[in-house]
């Protein structure tokens, strides 16, 4: 296909490679512009459930409540876990 596609491009080695560079141009910005956004909806990259795999999961829990058992609202600027070690207190479930 490549060897058909060079030999019908006319103009010389210039107007080839010039042609080359437009083709290729023109095939990505179609890739880009139409068929990408079109293909997107069609796709299941964005299709990600994460929780318990238990009824009442991750969709009906409060997103501010403490894990572990700490029924505490947190506030804007707290963090719900200890920032200075990375060895976690087991919780209880």
């Amino acid at each position: 296909m490549y060897g058909w596609l060079w030999r019908k491009l006319p103009f010389g080695l210039w107007g080839k490679l010039t042609g080359s560079l437009v083709l290729l141009t023109t095939v990505g910005a179609l890739l880009w512009y139409v068929v990408f956004p079109w293909a997107t909806p069609l796709l299941p990259f964005d299709d990600v459930q994460v929780g318990t795999g238990q009824e009442g999961g991750a969709a009906e829990q409060d997103p501010n409540a403490v894990p572990g058992g700490d029924d505490s609202i947190l506030g804007p600027d707290e963090i719900p876990y200890d920032t200075e070690s990375n060895d976690p207190h087991p919780s209880a479930s």
